[in-house]
């Protein structure tokens, strides 16, 4: 299988039932995390954001309050987790897309991100994700997601080949020299707000 048929068949796999299963367990997923937020947009100068792998928007509710749902917008490929988003957070753009092929123009965002979306990349496609998240962020990345010091495969929900940990903080600074980190910190499952999340915030050089 090439590295393009394995993002293929990840996005297949996302877009549809199982895809589907996971936004009906995730529909809560909003609960607790307007301080995050507000800590992140307290130590940054960002006025527009856009999520990648936005799912029911579960961070795009609290980025219309604090932004204005105008300034922020969401992809997904899974439609029925998008018509959500629609739904509840009217006003902001969510649209069905590819995290290798962002919609946007380049610099269209003062911050793009990810949570819990890298880790579901094929490794060999992970290069061309995160150059799509740099080419549409102006200022500000953020990634949150599971941390491990070496790539190690994680089984999930009975598929294989579906979710990665690594060390996805130093891929994005060897990747792009010019990402300045401004902050790490971690987020545990103990909070009962996110999972043992790692997340990155860095500034544009």
């Amino acid at each position: 299988m090439t590295p393009e048929d394995d993002a293929a068949r990840l996005e297949g796999l996302w877009s549809g039932e199982f895809g589907d299963d996971y936004v009906e367990r995730n529909k809560a997923a909003s609960e607790g995390r307007r301080p995050f937020w507000e800590h992140v947009l307290g130590a940054i100068e960002a006025g527009s954001a856009l999520e990648i792998g936005c799912n029911v928007g579960g961070n795009l509710r609290w980025l219309a309050e604090l932004l204005g749902a105008e300034n922020v917008a969401g992809v997904d490929v899974n439609e029925r987790a998008l018509e959500v988003v629609r739904s509840e957070v009217p006003g902001v753009d969510a649209r069905v897309a590819s995290a290798r092929e962002l919609p946007f123009a380049d610099n269209s965002f003062d911050l793009v991100f990810t949570t819990g979306v890298l880790i579901h990349q094929s490794p060999d496609e992970l290069p061309r994700v995160m150059d799509e998240i740099v080419r549409c962020s102006r200022r500000y990345v953020l990634c949150g997601e599971y941390r491990a010091d070496e790539l190690e495969e994680v089984p999930y929900r009975g598929q294989r080949g579906a979710l990665y940990k690594q060390d996805y903080g130093r891929l994005y600074q060897e990747r792009f020299p010019q990402l300045r980190l401004l902050e790490e910190g971690f987020l545990p499952k103990s909070e009962g707000v996110w999972d043992d999340v790692t997340y990155w915030v860095f500034e544009q050089g």
